[in-house]
Parts: C-alpha cells; sequence; structure tokens
C-alpha cells in the first residue's frame, strides 16, 4: 500500500506530461504522408516546419528531464519507506514507462525530420536541375558564339599568315634592293669624296685659265665689248655648271630621304609584323585557357552531380 501510494503520484506526472499543450502531432503515415512529401514548400511553410520540429524537440527534453528529476524524487523518499525494493522498483517502472512514450515520440518525431530533409534537399536538387535546364540554351549560345569567334580568329590568323607568307619573297627582294641601293650609294659617295681634290684642281685650274683669258685678250686687243660679252658667256657656263651641281647635290639629297623613309617604313612594317604575331599567340593562348577552364567546369559540374546522386543513393 506505502508503495502503491507513492508511485501513484509519479505515474500521475508522466500521464499529464505525455500529452503537453502545445504538442505538434505525430507525422502521418500513408497516403497522406506521400502526398505532403511530394507537394512543394514554400519558404514560410519550410521555416513554421522547422518551428514546430523545435518546439516538439524541446517539448520531449523538458518532459525527458522531469521524468528524471521525478524518479530521483521518488528514489529519494523510497528510502524512507519500509519496502524500499519494492517502492524503487515501482518508481523505476514508472519513470521507464514515461521514458518508452518519450522515446516513441522521439523515434517519430526524427522520422518526420529526415523526410523533410529529404525533401529539402530534393526541392534545391530539382531547383538546381531546372535552373541548369533553363540556363543551357543560353550556355550552349555563348558557346556557339565563342566558338564561332574562335574559329574566325583562326581564320583570320591563317589568311594573314597566308598573305605574309605570300609577300615574303617581296618583302625579301625590297630588303636586297635596299640594301643594294645602300651600298651604291655608299660607293657613290665615296667616289665623290674622293673626286672632290680633283674637282677643287679642276675649278683652280678652270679660273687659272679665264684669267689667262683676259690677259690674252687684254694683250690681242680684243674689244672691251667682246671681252665682257666673252666674260658674260663664261660666266653663264660657270653659272650653268653650278646650278647643273646644286640640282645634281637636290637630287642625291631627296634620294638618300627616299631611302631613309623606305627603310623606316620597312622597319614599321617588320614591328607591325612582330607585334601582329604576337597578338596572335596571346589570343590564341586566351583561347587555349578559356577552353581549359571550360572543360574544368563541366568536370567539376560533373563530379558534383555524381557526388549529389551518391548522397542521394546513402540516404
Amino acid at each position: 500500500m506505502i508503495a502503491t501510494a507513492l508511485a501513484m503520484p509519479v505515474l500521475a506526472l508522466a500521464q499529464s506530461a505525455a500529452l503537453p499543450q502545445g504538442t505538434a502531432p505525430v507525422a502521418a503515415s500513408g497516403p497522406q504522408a506521400d502526398a505532403s512529401a511530394d507537394s512543394p514548400q514554400s519558404a514560410s511553410e519550410a521555416a513554421a516546419l522547422d518551428k514546430s520540429f523545435e518546439d516538439r524537440q524541446q517539448v520531449l527534453n523538458q518532459r525527458t528531464d522531469d521524468n528524471n528529476y521525478q524518479f530521483a524524487v521518488a528514489q529519494h523518499n523510497c528510502y524512507s519507506r519500509f519496502f524500499v525494493n519494492h517502492c524503487l522498483n515501482r518508481a523505476r517502472d514508472a519513470m521507464r514507462t514515461v521514458q518508452a512514450d518519450i522515446r516513441k515520440e522521439q523515434l517519430a518525431l526524427d522520422a518526420e525530420q529526415r523526410v523533410q530533409r529529404a525533401r529539402e534537399r530534393d526541392e534545391r536538387t530539382a531547383l538546381r536541375r531546372a535552373q541548369n535546364e533553363a540556363e543551357a540554351p543560353q550556355r550552349a549560345a555563348e558557346d556557339a558564339r565563342n566558338e564561332q569567334a574562335y574559329q574566325e580568329k583562326q581564320r583570320q590568323h591563317a589568311l594573314d599568315q597566308a598573305q605574309r607568307n605570300a609577300e615574303a619573297p617581296q618583302r625579301t627582294a625590297n630588303a636586297q634592293a635596299y640594301e643594294e641601293k645602300q651600298r651604291q650609294h655608299a660607293l657613290d659617295q665615296a667616289q665623290r669624296n674622293a673626286e672632290a681634290p680633283q674637282r677643287a684642281a679642276n675649278a683652280q685650274a678652270y679660273e687659272g685659265k679665264q684669267r689667262q683669258h683676259a690677259l690674252d685678250q687684254a694683250q690681242h686687243g680684243v674689244a672691251p665689248a667682246q671681252a665682257a660679252a666673252n666674260q658674260q658667256a663664261n660666266d653663264q657656263k660657270q653659272s650653268d655648271y653650278q646650278r647643273q651641281l646644286e640640282e645634281a647635290r637636290q637630287q642625291g639629297a631627296q634620294k638618300a630621304t627616299e631611302r631613309q623613309q623606305k627603310q623606316e617604313n620597312f622597319e614599321r612594317k617588320q614591328a607591325d609584323a612582330a607585334q601582329h604575331k604576337l597578338d596572335v599567340e596571346a589570343r590564341q593562348k586566351q583561347a587555349a585557357e578559356k577552353a581549359e577552364q571550360k572543360r574544368q567546369d563541366a568536370l567539376k559540374q560533373q563530379q558534383q552531380e555524381e557526388q549529389q546522386k551518391q548522397q542521394q543513393e546513402q540516404q
């Protein structure tokens, strides 16, 4: 009787804690559970469901703490009774009964949470798959545009290379002609420099002849008018000679300027060709890096999908 009276408060407390106020119902099973699992959830519904799981878990934790506390109190009170062992057994049975109910509800809550996590994971996977499928045409179009641009650049590069190869003999001939002109110019300049003393001697001899001619005219009694005319004719010849020399010097300077311009044009074309080659190599390298990056992204995406598939199979 004493043990029975002692166990009654524990049973009453366990029964009152078995259905706490505000506890969410156990997850439905059968067609209703399958239908709820297949229907998509909004963010607010998912948050509310997570809050419900939290509240229910807190209630179960509180019930567990209360059950343990009541069992400890019952144990303490049993030691003041006559039938101590019988009292402890009754208290332990009451504690285990409540513990079994809590365990049953805990298992049901865990099962609901697993179902909810699986549904959220499936929804995320479906969302990612739908997003990938929606973006697939855009990615394909972008890849096609990139491939077309790359092929166009390759064709243009091939045309430029063919044109350069076709112009290579002409460039070689131009370079050889320019070098030949340079050598000829150097020879002409050396010849002019070598002839400079002779020209100076010729000019000095001519002036001497002019003076001697004037003396001869004076000795032979040539009229001053005739001497002046002769002098004017000689001056004209000398002027024509100097003019021809000046024209020859100007033509030489003009040709030297033209040769310098041709040399500069040739060097500029060479520099442009070298820069174009560097640009083409840079574009080819960039295209190769982009293709490699695309391949790495595709491989990474495939690995992620395989990992997700393995995780789904494991669960």
